[in-house]
């Protein structure tokens, strides 16, 4: 295959474009739903690619919008034909039922991440946003804008806020902390995105009697973490070490032994 395979409307494509009518509401209003995909073992089936939670999820957005869902065998077909080749792949649906797949690799220091943390920015809640956030809508100029400002500020992702200034989650993840020997997540009816990787953690957690609370990420709750992190499906959980403020920056503990046994989980699945 060449490095620009991609599969759309039905068909493996081998070009860097794809046509688009000029009407298309996908093109003109981001009138599109998208999953992102980790491909563990190059295998839909493997437990941790948790294909059919990436398709339910699609499928209920997909409802509420009353859009026509895709053919679903055509759908594996093409992500099981990518997957081969690309180890994180994104599905999108457009609301006549097309369905766009496209594939790339793992983040370059991914692994360096994973063990040393990074530096997040806090955004503005009242500029940045993601719209109807308890979807994972093609419109995500505001996360995307939000990462670019980060990067501006030195950090490496951004943490979203709400007006009141409450951490909701990230431009690519949910948030995870550790305080009072438990973890913390904000809910979902904030709202934020349910991420699969927040699904299965939590799962994960529950199973082995861990305590999890699901509450609001207010000022003083933050200001109590001894660690703090962020996950989703491609980079499993990233520790944050610095959270870049406007005032007086906060830091955590990248190396926290709760943070190592979170990240275990994913490894225990794995093999």
């Amino acid at each position: 295959m060449s490095s620009l395979s991609h599969w759309y409307n039905g068909q493996m494509c081998h070009s860097g474009t794809v046509e688009l009518a000029i009407d298309d509401p996908g093109l003109l209003y981001g009138a599109t739903l998208f999953t992102t995909m980790r491909i563990y073992q190059r295998s839909l089936e493997h437990p941790l690619t948790a294909w059919q939670a990436h398709c339910d999820r699609l499928q209920q957005s997909l409802s509420a919008f009353g859009w026509q869902p895709p053919d679903w065998q055509r759908v594996q077909h093409g992500a099981a034909q990518l997957g081969l080749q690309y180890p994180v792949l994104r599905i999108t649906l457009f609301a006549d039922g097309r369905e766009w797949i496209t594939g790339r690799h793992l983040p370059d220091g991914l692994a360096q991440r994973q063990k040393k943390g990074i530096a997040a920015w806090l955004a503005d809640g009242s500029e940045f946003h993601r719209p109807l956030a308890s979807h994972k809508t093609g419109n995500y100029l505001s996360t995307w804008l939000a990462r670019q400002a980060a990067a501006q500020h030195a950090g490496m992702e951004a943490i979203l806020t709400n007006p009141a200034g409450d951490w909701l989650e990230t431009a690519t993840g949910n948030l995870w902390g550790w305080r009072d020997g438990g973890w913390w997540t904000p809910p979902i009816s904030e709202p934020i995105l349910s991420g699969i990787a927040r699904s299965q953690l939590i799962s994960w957690l529950k199973w082995q009697n861990e305590g999890i609370t699901e509450e609001p990420w207010d000022e003083e709750l933050v200001l109590g973490f001894e660690a703090i992190a962020y996950s989703n499906c491609v980079v499993q959980l990233i520790p944050i070490h610095t959270v870049l403020r406007p005032s007086k920056s906060l830091t955590y503990n990248a190396t926290h032994a709760g943070l190592q046994r979170l990240c275990g989980l994913f490894h225990s699945v794995s093999h």
